[in-house]
């Protein structure tokens, strides 16, 4: 059986989701780093995926794409050892699928509002949208740290690191680059540095240090993360 392709960028939030995903579930892939600036290397991924987001997942010729179908393609076809991350009990699963949503939805789309922003010329920047997705993000963070303060969970879907979490995790991390969490928020405090020591998520982090210097809300992350004084 071939080795799946994954087609990714190490900055990407999306990306970290699903590599975090892969490393707990022990699945090898061949990774090939995406740039999208490329017409040819462009041309060729819309070929794969005309929507032309990342990350995709190539496996025996088929097309995987969206962060989350593919982190449970990868447990129903190749997760080792019976590791899984998308629980057998359908309530359980579905406690799972809506926290991943509400992360994705509520908390990786407004962070991506301000990378977004900064990445527009001074003169079309979107100051409404970004004090909008401020607000999101506020009133999400207050969502999850009382959702984990009346669960008393380890992991925000359970006393098991789920699909949720993967999602969570470079969420979250990209997220308080730009709005940092409230002091009153212990419990999603301590929930975020639960997710920063869990060993997956600390690989992947290690894998996108290099590349950091470019993410445009570097001067949020902190120094454990990002030191600017080596490059």
């Amino acid at each position: 059986m071939a080795t799946p392709v994954l087609h990714y960028h190490p900055l990407s939030s999306y990306c970290h989701k699903v590599l975090i995903a892969l490393d707990v579930l022990g699945v090898s892939v061949e990774k090939r780093l995406l740039d999208l600036m490329d017409p040819a290397e462009r041309a060729a991924f819309l070929a794969l995926w005309p929507v032309g987001k990342m990350p995709l997942l190539v496996d025996e010729g088929r097309a995987i794409p969206e962060a989350s179908v593919i982190i449970e393609h990868a447990q129903r076809q190749h997760a080792r050892n019976g590791q899984a991350l998308i629980p057998t009990d359908p309530d359980a699963a579905l406690e799972v699928r809506l926290w991943d949503r509400v992360f994705d939805l509520y908390v990786m789309t407004p962070m991506q509002a301000f990378t977004a922003d900064l990445l527009r010329p001074e003169g079309e920047r979107d100051a409404r949208g970004v004090d909008q997705a401020r607000e999101r993000l506020l009133s999400t963070y207050a969502l999850i740290d009382g959702h984990l303060r009346a669960s008393n969970r380890t992991w925000v879907a359970g006393d098991t690191f789920s699909l949720a979490d993967c999602a969570a995790a470079p969420a979250l991390f990209y997220a308080v680059t730009y709005v940092p969490l409230p002091s009153p928020h212990a419990h999603l405090a301590a929930y975020f540095d639960r997710l920063m020591e869990h060993p997956a998520v600390v690989r992947t982090i290690d894998q996108a240090r290099p590349w950091f210097r470019f993410y445009p809300g570097r001067a949020g992350l902190a120094p454990r993360f990002f030191d600017p004084a080596a490059g």
